[in-house]
């Protein structure tokens, strides 16, 4: 604050501390030019509008600091306590800061001949919070009522200014919280977390999360409830059948405490001759026979109660569900590999018969000579006629004509392996030419030809045309060829 001739008194406007830290409150006095005397500095407290006095500092009588912080506040700058001291700075620090300590603080110049000069600061005192997470109970039951109960509890205690608590956890409860204002100005908050304990609940993680301020406090619990057992019956698949081999029934229970006591009955019967009871199994010795067929019940009991578990065994003469051998195939399997199968054995019996009509049109192209009349030509229907292809090469006028060979006429013979063999190819070219009227169709020549003459089949009686003779080798001429 700064007076109206340039003095000023400087102090920060607000501090802060934790209850049991130490803090410092900052006084400058800023003289003036020229500078005035400073007579005195007093510390004073105001609380609800009263004034008390703190710490004294004059240049003549020395330092005063007044009960009750005497033991706990003192002037930053030894300069003060001199003899001739220095005060122009006077910031005093309070040590173990208590709750009572929060107020504003005043500090005042005393100057001649200017007058009083004063500044004030603001001092809050916190309170960190305990924090502390319990169980309700160290049992926790669950009961058949299912009734909701507080299983754990969360204390955030005498905090300043107060916390705010949150759980977290995946049990599906609810919270309910509480705050306590003490004397002293803290707060104590208190929240309880409300679930219907069952089987569930068992080993849930239970986490309290404390907000104060900008910090985060966590502590967490696991839950330990106790049920009766949950119980069922294991063993019986529904193929029980005559002269099954050593089937047996096991009671499973689930229960905290564990099940002490097993106990098994047949409903109205007893248990057969050939069981042997083992812990919580019944074992059946030897083959199954409709003595086995009936109601079981199992009864497991822990420390929280018994409960029941049961199960209908019935006998069947034949296996529902007789097993697979490795080497048997499915029908699908078959039908898929039959449908497989017939399809590429058909398309291999396809192409060798394709192969094979290939090789023998290529064979009769190959052996084909025409016919062996004088006068005979050949016509893309097979067929021999008068007159003649105008570009048929002239008939040598003394050609001589070799006995006919009946192995020429025929067509070629198959072979063994390779495919067809044409006998002829045993002679040599002369030979072959000497057998040729008019012309051979060979495989460079085929292609001038039609396909039909090349690849024609004889009928077994070729209609003979009016103009032509038969011969008595089989062959026909022309009459106007035969009397020119």
């Amino acid at each position: 604050r700064q007076g109206g001739d340039g003095q000023m008194v400087q102090m920060d406007s607000s501090k802060s501390g934790n209850v049991g830290s130490q803090v410092e409150l900052r006084c400058i006095f800023i003289n003036s030019n020229p500078p005035v005397k400073i007579s005195q500095v007093t510390w004073q407290k105001l609380l609800n509008g009263t004034k008390q006095n703190v710490a004294i500092a004059n240049p003549a009588l020395g330092v005063s600091v007044l009960p009750p912080f005497k033991e706990r506040v003192s002037f930053k700058q030894a300069a003060v306590r001199h003899r001739t001291p220095s005060l122009e700075d006077t910031t005093i620090v309070f040590s173990s800061l208590q709750l009572s300590d929060e107020a504003a603080y005043i500090c005042e110049y005393t100057t001649f001949p200017a007058g009083n000069r004063e500044n004030m600061v603001n001092l809050t005192v916190y309170a960190r919070p305990m924090t502390r997470m319990t169980l309700t109970t160290p049992t926790i039951v669950a009961r058949a009522q299912k009734r909701k109960m507080t299983v754990a509890t969360c204390v955030s205690a005498n905090g300043k200014p107060p916390s705010e608590i949150k759980w977290e956890t995946r049990l599906k409860g609810e919270a309910t919280s509480q705050q306590t204002r003490n004397q002293n100005g803290t707060v104590t908050v208190r929240s309880n977390y409300v679930v219907i304990p069952s089987r569930e609940t068992h080993k849930q993680k239970l986490t309290c999360i404390v907000m104060y301020r900008n910090e985060r406090i966590t502590d967490s619990v696991v839950l330990n409830v106790q049920y009766e057992p949950e119980v069922k019956i294991e063993g019986f698949d529904g193929n029980w059948y005559l002269n099954r081999q050593n089937v047996q029934l096991t009671c499973r229970a689930d229960a905290n405490p564990p099940v002490t006591i097993y106990q098994w009955k047949l409903l109205n019967g007893s248990l057969p001759s050939n069981v042997e009871i083992k812990n919580n199994t019944l074992f059946f010795k030897g083959p199954v026979t409709y003595d086995l067929a009936g109601t079981y019940v199992c009864d497991a009991t822990n420390g929280i109660g018994t409960r029941t578990g049961i199960v209908d065994v019935n006998i069947t003469e034949f296996p529902n569900n007789p097993p697979r051998g490795d080497d048997e195939i499915p029908q699908e399997q078959h039908n898929a590999g039959a449908a497989i199968g017939g399809a590429v054995g058909g398309v291999a019996l396809l192409g060798v018969a394709a192969i094979l009509l290939f090789i023998f049109l290529r064979r009769r192209q190959r052996t084909f000579k025409g016919d062996y009349s004088t006068k005979k030509h050949v016509f893309g229907n097979g067929y021999s006629k008068a007159g003649g292809l105008p570009a048929h090469p002239p008939i040598p006028k003394n050609l001589q004509y070799p006995d006919d060979s009946d192995d020429e006429k025929k067509p070629a013979q198959i072979g063994g392996t390779g495919g067809f063999e044409a006998s002829e190819r045993d002679f040599d070219t002369e030979q072959e030419d000497l057998k040729r009227p008019y012309f051979t169709v060979d495989e460079g020549e085929s292609r001038d030809y039609d396909e039909r003459t090349l690849a024609f089949q004889y009928d077994p009686e070729p209609e003979i045309a009016d103009d032509m003779i038969s011969q008595t080798d089989g062959s026909v001429i022309s009459k106007k060829e035969w009397y020119v």
